[in-house]
């Protein structure tokens, strides 16, 4: 196994106890906006590409409503098949969820009708972080490819504090972010 899917398999092993420690009442009071110097890195008008968390995953769905409510257009990832492109497409019902439907990955994803969309703004999920803005995903690619093909995207992670780590074997292709969101703390801006 590569240094990088060792330290995967750890992180996500520490992700998920402590995500499952946390009470559900508690669970409810996490991330339900972004903090003030987060929110100020959203140009007026920018649209905002958010994701459907998994169950170990920092949840992204209250931000949906936050952005949408601020008169941002909000956007999920969308996959035609499970060997296609990430695109994003509208999400325009983050209160309901009635626009979405499952894609090829058995996550809730915009329709195929939904228009595409290209974020200005992206809140990404990571396995881990580092202080200094660098990230580790969940090894597909999915996410430099999408940023790399749209340079200028600003990009800003949602994390629990328990994947913050001292070092990240990083790669050329590798996208720092801009700043890092967990419960207790702010990284960033950079």
């Amino acid at each position: 196994m590569d240094a990088k899917a060792q330290l995967r398999s750890e992180l996500r092993r520490k992700r998920r106890e402590h995500v499952a420690a946390l009470p559900d009442n508690t669970r409810a009071l996490l991330f339900l906006r972004p903090p003030r110097p987060v929110a100020d890195l959203v140009p007026p008008g920018a649209s905002v590409g958010l994701y459907r968390a998994t169950q170990w995953e920092a949840p992204a769905a209250s931000y949906a409503r936050f952005f949408q409510e601020a008169g941002h257009a909000v956007a999920l990832p969308r996959f035609a098949a499970r060997d296609s492109a990430m695109e994003f497409a509208a999400f325009t019902d983050p209160f309901g969820e009635s626009d979405l439907e499952h894609g090829p990955f058995a996550m809730l994803q915009p329709h195929p009708d939904a228009p595409a969309v290209a974020p200005e703004v992206l809140f990404v999920p990571l396995v881990g972080f580092t202080a200094d803005g660098h990230r580790l995903g969940q090894g597909g690619g999915h996410y430099d490819r999408w940023l790399d093909a749209h340079p200028g995207t600003i990009a800003i992670g949602l994390a629990w504090d328990c994947q913050l780590v001292d070092h990240l074997p990083l790669e050329p292709h590798d996208h720092p972010l801009a700043a890092v969101v967990t419960p207790t703390r702010l990284y960033g801006p950079f």
